[in-house]
């Protein structure tokens, strides 16, 4: 299947830093990925950022819009701030090379309350 998708993604550690995992929501379906090393919560908001465009990849997509709630992510994303951090700077390039199979791609912030995979994530830590 070809065209549009919305992307939810979020990214999380316990502790921070801690092990890392990612929840992505594509079309009503969770992809959910534990077991990703050590890091940082802003790392595993860049992984969560990679899977949701790998996501929308393997769904045929063109044209991508990705939600997250991490700030920080959204705004190095979108070229608004820079990370002086080079683990976050090899995920910002690691994003552009992801960004090039789009026609477009939209990165937009919502709230923690409407992110589908945040809300997803947060279930899946407790079963």
């Amino acid at each position: 299947m070809t065209g549009a998708v919305k992307v939810f993604f979020d990214g999380g550690c316990r502790p921070n830093p801690g092990e890392m995992e990612t929840a992505v929501v594509a079309r009503g379906i969770l992809h959910h990925r534990r077991g990703l090393g050590r890091g940082s919560s802003e790392q595993a908001e860049w992984l969560a950022l990679l899977h949701a465009l790998r996501v929308a990849k393997a769904l045929g997509a063109t044209m991508v819009e990705a939600l997250g709630d991490s700030a920080s992510v959204i705004n190095h994303a979108r070229g608004v701030s820079k990370s002086q951090k080079p683990e976050l700077r090899r995920c910002l390039e690691a994003f552009e090379e992801e960004a090039r199979h789009f026609a477009s791609l939209r990165v937009r912030h919502v709230k923690r309350t409407q992110n589908l995979a945040g809300i997803a994530l947060a279930k899946a830590r407790d079963w």
